[in-house]
């Protein structure tokens, strides 16, 4: 188990004098404590396999260094780096059985049988493989086989780290929920530290204690769960976590008020002066906008339909040319001709200067 330093680190396929904004992954610092339970979390060609590519020592870096517990491993081999990583497809001996799969990579470094047997034992009690351990792995479902490919990568108590590549893609989607739960559990069982990759913010968001978005090969925000629904730092963040994601529209934003298709919101904070020349947007989270009937002071919005979500609706609409969701109340009647007004939360209304989130004053 190790905390890990990411210092400066970046990378390009292309070689260190490739433009900056060709590298795959752009410099990020950042620190990652051991015992901890992170994700990354971005779309396809964000640069989180990258990312992760780089800790494992599957690829060098163009630049930076990678440090585990204060000790500098960025030229250290993968072998060398003392990690386990589960990759997107299973990686089993289909001749084994279950149990010699999951005993292989403690008798590879010698570690003695009872001490073998008595972690195998646990591991296919933590993943419900105990039932299987004497039957040969060809035989099993895929994703039984990457249960078996997890539990070789739990099953050494001593690495520094476990790295998961988009573990759950063979996963059927109704074992899903039930894989992420427990592992988890495993993780709070097994204390070690869990970086996972994957496009799917459910995944994501159930899984870790810290999730790292990535976006165009760029750290955008890293935190909690909670921290990265209520307020993004990044306009990418709030329309990427959520559903339906956070709107974004244009405002002329000047002390307490935002102004949007010449309607007044109130805003929470005080923004005083803004940055010359930046875009300036307003973000807030469809949960936070209710429609109502019109009335004076309220935008004014038309109804292009209604999703029916289960545990709540939300109505898409249009003001002028931009798009919004927000909540309908339970009970409200849409009107004939389709409009209605929206009312704000405006202690959830995040101002926004060239995607960045900008605090205000209280």
């Amino acid at each position: 188990m190790a905390r890990i330093d990411l210092v400066d680190l970046a990378h390009s396929y292309g070689g260190n004098d490739a433009a900056p904004e060709s590298f795959a992954l752009k410099p990020v610092t950042m620190t990652w404590r051991q015992g901890g339970a992170y994700a990354l979390l971005g779309p396809s060609g964000c640069g989180k396999t990258t990312l992760l590519n780089l800790i494992s020592g599957i690829v060098t870096p163009s630049r930076g260094k990678i440090l585990f517990d204060g000790a500098d491993i960025t030229p250290l081999s993968t072998q060398k780096r003392n990690i386990a990583q589960v990759f997107q497809f299973p990686v089993i001996y289909d001749t084994m059985t279950v149990g010699q799969n999951l005993a292989f990579p403690l008798q590879n470094r010698g570690v003695p049988k009872s001490e073998v047997e008595a972690r195998v034992r646990q591991i296919a009690d933590l993943l419900d493989l105990t039932f299987y351990l004497d039957r040969k792995a060809t035989r099993l479902t895929a994703d039984a086989k990457q249960k078996i490919s997890l539990g070789r990568g739990l099953v050494r108590s001593d690495v520094a780290a476990v790295l998961f590549d988009e573990p759950l893609t063979v996963i059927d989607p109704e074992l899903k929920w039930q894989l992420r739960s427990k592992l988890k559990a495993l993780h709070r069982e097994l204390d070690l530290t869990m970086i996972y990759v994957t496009h799917d913010q459910t995944e994501a968001l159930t899984f870790a204690d810290t999730v790292v978005v990535m976006h165009d090969g760029r750290v955008v925000q890293s935190g909690t769960p909670a921290e990265l629904f209520d307020k993004p730092a990044h306009t990418f963040v709030g329309y990427f976590i959520g559903s339906p994601g956070m709107n974004i529209v244009p405002a002329v934003v000047s002390g307490h008020e935002a102004r949007i298709d010449g309607h007044i919101i109130g805003l929470h904070r005080n923004y005083g002066v803004l940055p010359a020349g930046a875009k300036i947007e307003i973000g807030v989270r469809p949960e936070f906008v209710n429609i109502a009937a019109p009335a004076s002071g309220l935008l004014s919005a038309a109804i292009e339909r209604i999703d029916d979500l289960g545990r709540a609706r939300f109505a898409r609409v249009r003001i002028g040319d931009a798009k919004f969701a927000a909540r309908v109340p339970p009970g409200f009647s849409v009107p004939d001709d389709n409009m209605v007004g929206l009312v704000f939360d405006p202690a959830h209304v995040h101002v926004y200067a060239d995607s960045r989130l900008v605090e205000g004053v209280a």
